[in-house]
């Protein structure tokens, strides 16, 4: 007796989207976890110098703006009324003849407007060496 006459035999067929999904999974895994060495890096030796330091100090204008909008130059108090008052203050701070570094000192809540005062009058004064001075570490 043969009871599965009428009926077909159908082979099994495999799904491989759920193994394809597995394989990707690892591999992002893989990917992801895997770290990455450098193999051209640069082996340099840096010059050094033998040179004393310059006992000379250039000559340097300290311009400090406080949180109140308040101008010391050099530590002395000055009040103008505009940039071209602020100029001229700065040009009487320096030396006949020389071009002294402007060091803008300006407190952490000072307002911007206050420190371009200083750089527009250093421009108007004819002094093209500027910076900043800033405070290292935590400030305590």
């Amino acid at each position: 007796m043969n009871f599965r006459k009428g009926r077909r035999r159908e082979d099994p067929e495999i799904n491989l989207i759920p193994f394809i999904d597995v394989l990707l999974v690892i591999l992002i895994f893989l990917m992801v976890t895997t770290t990455y060495s450098k193999f051209t890096e640069l082996q340099i030796t840096l010059p050094t110098a033998d040179a004393q330091k310059a006992i000379e100090q250039p000559d340097q204008i300290d311009v400090t703006v406080d949180a109140k909008g308040n101008y010391t130059i050099n530590g002395e108090p000055v009040s103008f009324r505009d940039v071209a008052g602020l100029a001229s203050v700065l040009k009487a701070a320096a030396r006949p003849g020389s071009d002294p570094v402007v060091v803008v000192n300006a407190d952490q809540f000072a307002m911007h407007q206050m420190v371009v005062n200083v750089m527009e009058a250093a421009r108007l004064a004819g002094f093209g060496k500027l910076t900043f001075a800033a405070q290292t570490g935590s400030g305590k």
